[in-house]
Formats: C-alpha cells, sequence, structure tokens
C-alpha cells in the first residue's frame, strides 16, 4: 500500500480558523447524517450544497477520535506516532498527530466551537481573510476547499476545509516531510486526511 506522508502546520491553520467568519445556523443534532432540512441557508451562486449533514457533537468531545490509529499511520508513513488533544483549542476542540522528536510530519484536525458559516464563508473569505481559498475535489459530495491567511504550499503545508452541512466544516491542516517538499502537493496530501476523516465522523471505521 502506498502511503502519504504528511505534515501539520498547527500555528496557520489555527490563525486560518479563528479568522472564518461565524454567521451560520446550527446543523441539526441527532446524530450521524441527516438529509438537508428547509431550515439550511440560501448559499451564495457557486458555492456547493451538502444534501446529508453530518452532526460531529461527540467527536468535538473527543477530537482525537476523527482518525484512527491505523488511519494516522498510513497517513504520517510510521507506525510510530503521537497524539496530542486539544479540546479547549482556541478555535475549537482539536487534536494533533505527529511523529515523535521530530518537527514533521503532523497532522490536526480541528472542529470549531460552534458553526463557522460553512463552505461559503470560506468562499466568502477570498481575498480577505484567505489568500488561498481553491476548491479541491469534493470527497462522496462533501466540498473541500483549500484555504490560508497566507499560501504556504510551496513550503510544503496546506490547509482544507471540510463541508459537512451548509453552516459548519471540519479544518484539517498538513504539512509535508521535507523530502516531498516541492514533489507532491500538500492540498492532495491534507485532502488525503479529509477522506479518512469524513470516513471516520460518517461512521465508516
Amino acid at each position: 500500500m502506498r502511503r502519504t506522508t504528511l505534515v501539520l502546520s498547527a500555528a496557520a491553520f489555527a490563525l486560518a480558523a479563528c479568522s472564518t467568519p461565524t454567521n451560520g445556523t446550527p446543523t441539526p443534532t441527532n446524530g450521524g447524517s441527516s438529509p438537508s432540512s428547509s431550515t439550511s441557508p440560501s448559499l451564495p451562486p457557486g458555492v456547493p450544497k451538502v444534501d446529508h449533514p453530518i452532526d460531529v457533537t461527540r467527536f468535538k468531545q473527543d477530537p482525537c477520535k476523527a482518525l484512527t490509529k491505523a488511519q494516522v499511520e498510513e497517513l504520517l508513513g510510521s507506525s510510530d506516532t503521537e497524539t496530542v488533544p486539544r479540546p479547549d483549542g482556541e478555535a475549537g476542540p482539536a487534536c494533533r498527530w505527529s511523529i515523535p522528536s521530530t518537527a514533521e510530519p503532523r497532522i490536526n484536525v480541528i472542529f470549531g466551537n460552534s458553526p463557522d458559516g460553512g463552505t461559503a464563508s470560506v468562499y466568502a473569505a477570498k481575498g480577505n481573510a484567505y489568500k488561498l481559498v481553491e476548491p479541491l475535489a469534493p470527497i462522496d459530495g462533501y466540498p473541500v476547499t483549500a484555504y490560508g491567511v497566507i499560501d504556504r504550499r510551496t513550503e510544503g503545508a496546506c490547509s482544507v476545509s471540510l463541508g459537512i452541512s451548509d453552516t459548519e466544516t471540519v479544518g484539517i491542516a498538513a504539512t509535508q516531510s521535507a523530502a516531498n517538499v516541492g514533489k507532491k502537493d500538500p492540498c492532495n496530501a491534507a485532502r488525503e486526511g479529509a477522506i479518512r476523516v469524513l470516513a471516520t465522523i460518517r461512521g465508516g471505521n
């Protein structure tokens, strides 16, 4: 199995997450996926709609459950990994995974404290809070957007937002190992993390 080696930039990711406008409506909290309802806000043109919102209440209570040990080992390319929970993170409950005694690779997942305006809010921040806003291929109908206060792709770092409802996203931030900088797209690496997070929060693992 091909392993994807990632690294996360926690500081840049937290800064970006804190800059996201918070003008959304709370999503359903009845557990798991649920059909979108008439209470969903009207989305601006070009913003993808999430037809099956996902409730992440239990992951906010324990953010390190967003990825399984096997998923982390695959993403970091090592069976020797370290997990650091940050339940009281400034931008929301978060978890960081890394390889002990190294600065890289790393991966962070962060859940906002409240609905953050969803993908529409990320799009609206382009050219304002965020220099980088670039839609990526969706994952099973859930929108994925690369974003950042600054564009750090040439440094091997990228953050993506995974739209889990019309008003809420989950952030996944990745920074590649030095060996992969300039050779692989760090936003693709972050999207690989989002694929696994989505599988977990939907109950696929």
